[in-house]
Order: C-alpha cells, then sequence, then structure tokens
C-alpha cells in the first residue's frame, strides 16, 4: 500500500501507518520565515539539548501526527505569571512566535515545580492546556477557592480561547492537574482534592472531568482513583492518552501518613471508568514534591515516575501488560522530575533534574535504553535547569531525542 505524505511522518515516529486527517491550523508566524533559532542548541550522540525559549521555564511538549511539535513554558513572577504556546515545523530548529494561553495575565503558579501547566493534543492537531490557578485567576473555584483552569487553541489556530474552570465539587487543590486528549475529540482534565465536605490526605482523590467535543463542554468531575488509598497532596500527576483512546494517569498516593506509594489508574472507555495499579511502594513520612511522565510508543504507553531519590520508567502494553520498572544506572540520590520518550527503534530516553530544591534549580541527566530495557553508551549530564523548572523531551523521527530545558 502506498502511503500519502502525512501518512509516512507517523508511520516514521510511531511506527506504525495510519491514516492522518488535516489539523485544521492555519499556519501562524513562524520564527523559522524570520530566520531565528532556539537560544542554545547543544548536541551529545543522538541527543539534541536545548534551552527553553524565551528563558522561559517549565516546557512541556507533545508531538503531533503529522509530527508538528507543540511546546508551553511558563513566564513571569512564580507565583502569578503566564503560560506561552510555540511550536516547531522542523523539530525543533526552529520555533513559531509566541502565543499567550491563559486569557487573563498573572493567572498562572509555577512555584514548587509541580503546579505548572500540562500540555495535550487532540483531535485535528487541536491544543490543550490545563493548569492550577494562581492566587489572581479569575474565574474562581467554588466558594472563592483554587481553579483548574483550561483553555484550548481556536478553530483558526491563531489564539487561545479564554481560560474556564472545570472544577464544579471537589476543591482543595493544590498539587496542581494535568490534561490528556485523544484523536476521537476526547478530553479529559485531571486533578487531585478530597471528596467534598472532607479534609486531609488520606480523603483526597483523583478527579476527572470529560469533555466528548473536544474540550467545548466538560461533564461534572468524577472520582478515577479508589476511596482509602488517598494522595499526597503537594506532589504533581500525570494524564496521558493513547489516540485510540485509552486514558492513563500517574500519581503518588496517601494511604497513610508514611505510605506514598506510585499508582496508575488506566482507563479503556475514554475516562468514564478506571481501574488501579500500584506500580512501586515508598515508606517515607513527608510530601516529596514529586512530578510524573507518561508519553506514548505504538504499542502502549512508557510512564516514568521517582521513589527515594531514584527515578525508574516502565513499558505498559494497550492489553495492560506492565513491563519491571526499569532504573536509572547508578546511585539514585536527590534525582526527581522524569521526563520519558521512545523512538522508532523501540530504545527509551529517561530524562530527570538532580540538585532541584525549594528555591533551587540544577542539572539535567539522561539515559537512554534499548529495546530490552538495557542503558547504552548514550548518556549524558549538564548543569543549568532553573529554579522551578522541569524538563520535557520529545523522539524525532530519524530516531534521535530532543530534551528542552
Amino acid at each position: 500500500m502506498l502511503l500519502t505524505k502525512l501518512e509516512t511522518v507517523r508511520a516514521v515516529f510511531l511506527g506504525v501507518a495510519v491514516v492522518v486527517a488535516g489539523t485544521g491550523l492555519v499556519a501562524m508566524p513562524s520564527a523559522a520565515q524570520a530566520g531565528e533559532e532556539p537560544e542554545q542548541a547543544e548536541r551529545s550522540g543522538k541527543v539534541t539539548l536545548l534551552r527553553t525559549p524565551e528563558r522561559g521555564i517549565q516546557p512541556q511538549a507533545a508531538v503531533d501526527a503529522k509530527g508538528v511539535v507543540h511546546l508551553i513554558y511558563f513566564r513571569g513572577v512564580p507565583g502569578n505569571g503566564d503560560i506561552f504556546y510555540v511550536r516547531s515545523d522542523d523539530w525543533g530548529a526552529h520555533f513559531s512566535h509566541p502565543l499567550r494561553v491563559n486569557s487573563q495575565r498573572g493567572s498562572v503558579i509555577a512555584t514548587g515545580n509541580i503546579r505548572g501547566a500540562h500540555l495535550a493534543v487532540g483531535k485535528n492537531g487541536r491544543v490543550h492546556v490545563a493548569w492550577m490557578g494562581s492566587s489572581k485567576a479569575e474565574p474562581k473555584g467554588p466558594s472563592q477557592t483554587t481553579p483548574m483552569l483550561y483553555a484550548r487553541l481556536n478553530d483558526k489556530g491563531t489564539a487561545f480561547e479564554p481560560q474556564r474552570n472545570v472544577i464544579h465539587a471537589a476543591v482543595g487543590l493544590d498539587g496542581g492537574g494535568s490534561v490528556s486528549a485523544d484523536d476521537a475529540g476526547n478530553v479529559c482534565v485531571a486533578w487531585h482534592a478530597p471528596e467534598p465536605g472532607d479534609r486531609g490526605e488520606t480523603n483526597r482523590r483523583v478527579w476527572v472531568a470529560r469533555s466528548t467535543d473536544e474540550g467545548k463542554t466538560f461533564a461534572r468531575e468524577q472520582p478515577a482513583s479508589e476511596a482509602g488509598t488517598g494522595v499526597c497532596g503537594c506532589c504533581g500527576m500525570r494524564a496521558g492518552s493513547a489516540r485510540k483512546g485509552n486514558v492513563y494517569l500517574l500519581y503518588r498516593s496517601a494511604s497513610s501518613d508514611e505510605d506514598r506509594d506510585t499508582y496508575l489508574l488506566a482507563s479503556k472507555d475514554q475516562g468514564k471508568t478506571f481501574t488501579s495499579d500500584k506500580i512501586q511502594n515508598w515508606k517515607v513520612n513527608a510530601c516529596p514534591m514529586s512530578s510524573f511522565a507518561l508519553a506514548e510508543v505504538k504499542d502502549g504507553i512508557l510512564a516514568a515516575w521517582e521513589t527515594e531519590g531514584q527515578v525508574s520508567w516502565a513499558r505498559i502494553a494497550e492489553s495492560g501488560k506492565r513491563s519491571e520498572p526499569v532504573h536509572a544506572p547508578g546511585a539514585g540520590k536527590g534525582r526527581k522530575h522524569p521526563a520519558v520518550a521512545g523512538n522508532i527503534r523501540e530504545e527509551t530516553i529517561l530524562v530527570w533534574t538532580e540538585g532541584m530544591g525549594w528555591n533551587r534549580g540544577g542539572a539535567v541527566a539522561w539515559q537512554v535504553f534499548d529495546r530490552d530495557g538495557k542503558p547504552t553508551a548514550e548518556k549524558g549530564r549538564t548543569d543549568g535547569v532553573p529554579t522551578w523548572s522541569l524538563v520535557t523531551v520529545f523522539a524525532r523521527p530519524e530516531g534521535g531525542f530532543t530534551i528542552i530545558y
């Protein structure tokens, strides 16, 4: 069978041949047209490192079915800043001019690393962004509480629609939320908060607000996690969707003061119902302020998390079968905020930060693993991750990886 150019792009990136619809987006003014390039690009073997545009922090990247790289990042005062969106049609060599995502200036919080914005790309390449509102954010949640805000790129692809709060009753947002989207128009915004009327981490649950119309409207939130597992209040979480519609949520539990385990929630019905799987135990009587990562690969997803200062990843097949955790080589100490991606050769890159802490930056480190989960010679480390920031990574079609920090 002959493939079109768009089909070939997706086949190269995901290792499959699927008919791809057009994005429905108009071309925005591109930095490539103006001859602008990323501030810094370094190469280490098959790994390319890029600085976040405009000296931003907390970059989050996603690649759509046509091979367009979508990127968001934070700029401004950490407690009350803004999110900006750019795109690249040449795998990060150039980026478009930025669009502000939040319609109200200063309505985004970056303090604490794990409360920032998350990005998903859904049907026809539409971009969806969700974030925990700052103290200045409007609209508020019920009874003037912190909102879980959402905005999507408009039909023309020229601006983001006005931000909206999706919380109806599950207030008590602390550790931030996440967003997922699939090719059928389903969008899920997820966060964790106590059961309405309750308090305490052991009473927290993961909540999901679902949309079946590309984010035009959202249903009232429903609990996704099991009662009794709790959620670590000041830890982040991660949502992700496979293009076929499976939804995944990765978070840290708090069933007691010292039980801070990593759980994976999985849904095969576009976020209506979820199964729960404990991935790794952690006994610690503290909130580790963890973040998590999910990335789609051709036969499922990759999940990455932190436990006891070490970072790990696992492959979860569409059937639900999970590989054994693979750990970053060497003694784990101070490793946090993982990112993960898989390439066409079924290699996996695990990226993480080192030396990060409250109001303190650090370094980015990485390790590439072969298809069997064994470390390869491709590894590295470099300083320069800013305070309150994170790292992100995506796979390029020839098999390389690009880290943005």
